[in-house]
């Protein structure tokens, strides 16, 4: 996994999950997340934090599956 790979992924999809991500490149959720803020930091990538995902609010969810990246370029 590169950051061009997660790159190419996020363009194609839009918009994933954390646990997604890392599921596709066979990884886990904490080697992927310094890839994603590097995207981030660039201001091509933008995390929301749970706001599009389980909003039932019994706070069960893994943080991972509600954890969404959305490519912005």
């Amino acid at each position: 996994m590169t950051p061009i790979e997660i790159r190419q992924y996020l363009q194609d999809r839009k918009l994933a999950t954390l646990h997604d991500i890392a599921l596709h490149f066979r990884t886990s959720t904490e080697a992927t997340v310094p890839m994603l803020d590097l995207w981030v930091k660039k201001g091509k990538v933008k995390k929301h934090s749970g706001s599009l995902g389980c909003n039932k609010g019994c706070c069960k969810c893994d943080p991972a599956t509600i954890e969404t990246y959305e490519w912005l370029a």
